[in-house]
């Protein structure tokens, strides 16, 4: 028996088998469908909500469909007075409701975990758990040590209670993403591994406050190792002393000067990522600027002074003091 002689036994049309019933979609409501829920609790939500209007025929019209066993678990978004037709085609689908989550360039694991948990509805303390959990970057596929710095910046789109695993790999392959063969051909050119490159542009990441200075920064570090001398980056000192300080002081640096991320008595790079560096960050790390600056000096407008001996350095230090003055005096 067709659909329509079957609806028509029921005293149904089959305009209204159709939702068709002379009443536009309404406000959006939200549902939510469980892991394992049945056709008739679904219709059962649906008709309460509002998005259709008989629960019984929508059920005996997505048997005939053939859809009752293909309906997804999720959270939707789904309008009032909806066609049984469209209210199916999500559920089956699964375009479940969304989310969007912003992690901004240069992010620490710490600073993302709080908005990894509100996506995921998982406590932050679990979230970092399962971020520090030895052997994460292994199974997550990048060089680590840790997940630090492999978690690319980027807005995302997740569904609400997303397992945190899930967003995990998301940020790696968008990592992974940035990785062209052009890119990788330069990295095999720098003759430096996939850490080191990661870690450096970090720090490029940390110390830029202008894009079009992180070429020039990444000069003055690639200079610095390839003569050998100390990085004396802060804030890979600002890293090992557990976050950002509103003064950096020599006795805070010298409290952390076995740390292995301490620059300033350590000798080349630290073992890892900082932060999350950006991709301008990642492509000024592989082409710095062709110059021989190996001093940088920050001024109050967030611009660098770059310079090339240690006389030229401490007069740009000098020039930038009266800078801060003159700002604090103001």
């Amino acid at each position: 028996m067709s659909l329509p002689r079957i609806l028509r036994s029921f005293g149904v049309t089959a305009a209204v088998a159709l939702g068709a019933c002379g009443v536009e979609p309404g406000e959006p409501v939200q549902i939510t469908v469980p892991q394992g829920a049945t056709l008739s609790e679904v219709a059962d939500t649906l008709a309460m909500r509002g998005v259709i209007r008989s629960q019984r025929m929508f059920e005996l019209y997505a048997r005939f469909r053939g859809d009752d066993r293909r309906i997804k678990s999720g959270s939707y978004e789904l309008p009032t007075s909806s066609s049984w037709g469209d209210a199916l085609e999500h559920l089956t689908l699964g375009t479940v409701m969304t989310r969007l989550i912003t992690i901004p360039e240069g992010f620490r694991l710490d600073q993302m975990a709080p908005r990894i948990a509100e996506i995921s509805g998982v406590a932050v303390d679990s979230v970092l758990a399962l971020i520090e959990t030895p052997g994460i970057a292994q199974r997550l596929g990048v060089p680590g040590p840790s997940v630090e710095g492999y978690l690319f910046p980027d807005t995302y789109r997740f569904a609400p209670g997303v397992a945190v695993e899930a967003v995990l790999r998301a940020m790696v392959e968008r990592y992974e993403a940035v990785w062209t063969e052009a890119r990788q051909a330069r990295l095999a050119e720098l003759d430096m591994s996939e850490s080191e490159l990661m870690t450096l542009a970090s720090i490029i990441q940390a110390e830029a406050r202008r894009v079009e200075e992180m070429p020039s920064i990444s000069a003055v570090y690639h200079n610095r190792l390839r003569d050998g001398w100390l990085l004396q980056a802060d804030p890979t000192v600002l890293y090992a002393l557990g976050g950002p300080r509103e003064r950096l002081l020599y006795a805070a640096i010298d409290s952390v000067a076995d740390n292995p991320y301490n620059t300033y008595s350590q000798r080349g790079l630290p073992p890892g990522p900082i932060g999350a560096p950006g991709e301008d960050a990642i492509v000024a790390a592989l082409h710095p600027t062709e110059e021989d600056f190996m001093y940088f000096v920050a001024r109050p407008d967030g611009s660098h002074h770059f310079t090339r001996s240690l006389a030229e350095h401490n007069r740009a230090k000098a020039d930038a003091r009266r800078e801060w003055d003159r700002i604090g005096a103001g």
